[in-house]
């Protein structure tokens, strides 16, 4: 699933390529893509057709375009969403499942081959400017409002596993399984040990391998295993060249040598080093 480097590598090109263009007629090409905008497909249409994006922003792995109308276009990608900006007339992608037509003949097109990103036309919240369905979820690690002391004392609050909580959207947004991965294998923490457990200077520590990996990963256009995540020009982003832990079973750890394990965890995999990272003698 994309995470917060891949969305806001696409949230840019968006910024770049759909900003101050005018949304044509948009046709929903699948009712699933926007299955969380309750009033339909002609309430969504008619709220899009004939406005102006003014900005793109982003919270986490969501991101929205903010119309000139006071509504947004919100945005969730899932586990294969893409949108692309095509030149119109451009060949329909297979998995298209709706286009918005832009002025100065471009198209935004969502593209998603499983269907379980959407999209949704948003009213803003306690900020006008913020969609009222993302009001709850924490901030991101490269939020310029986000204040590493904060997350600490959100940690403070849980009794769990310090992976579980960097999951969750609640108390910082955005990080996904890779990136979580990877910044616990910088501080040298397996992703079993307890929250209550860290130290303030190793939950810190934490905190900027969090943004650190994802600094470095934005910088070359986030992670792609599977072809599906692309930017708004079709573009793979190389991160996976940089990983260190996620994905390497039985590969030497770049930084001892002994070989990384893969573990179950929520129904996916968690992979460390077995040295670098001891797990707790007992997990909570």
């Amino acid at each position: 699933m994309p995470e917060l480097p891949e969305v806001e590598v696409v949230r840019r090109g968006l910024q770049t390529h759909a900003v101050g263009r005018t949304v044509g007629t948009v046709e929903v090409l699948h009712p699933r893509s926007i299955r969380r905008h309750a009033p339909g497909a002609a309430d969504f249409t008619a709220r899009l057709s004939g406005a102006v994006p003014t900005s793109v922003r982003r919270r986490g792995k969501y991101m929205w375009l903010v119309l000139d109308t006071g509504d947004m276009l919100l945005a969730h990608l899932g586990m294969s969403g893409q949108m692309l900006v095509q030149p119109a007339g451009k060949p329909d992608e297979k998995h298209l499942r709706v286009r918005l037509p832009l002025s100065e003949g471009q198209e935004l097109r969502f593209v998603d081959q499983r269907t379980f990103g959407h999209l949704m036309v948003a009213s803003g919240g306690e900020r006008p400017d913020v969609p009222s369905v993302v009001d709850h979820i924490a901030l991101d690690p490269l939020d310029p409002g986000f204040v590493p002391q904060e997350l600490v004392r959100a940690l403070r609050t849980k009794r769990t596993e310090v992976k579980r909580a960097l999951l969750d959207q609640s108390v910082v947004s955005g990080v996904g399984n890779i990136y979580a991965d990877e910044a616990l294998w910088r501080a040298g923490l397996h992703w079993g040990r307890s929250t209550r457990g860290l130290s303030d200077t190793q939950a810190l520590t934490l905190i900027a391998h969090v943004q650190d990996v994802m600094g470095e990963a934005l910088e070359v256009g986030g992670t792609t295993f599977d072809g599906l995540y692309v930017d708004v020009n079709g573009e793979s982003g190389y991160f996976e060249r940089g990983l260190n832990a996620y994905g390497r079973r039985d590969e030497p750890c770049g930084r001892c040598g002994a070989l990384i394990v893969r573990e179950a965890f929520m129904n996916r995999s968690s992979f460390s080093c077995p040295r670098c990272q001891p797990a707790p003698s007992r997990r909570r």
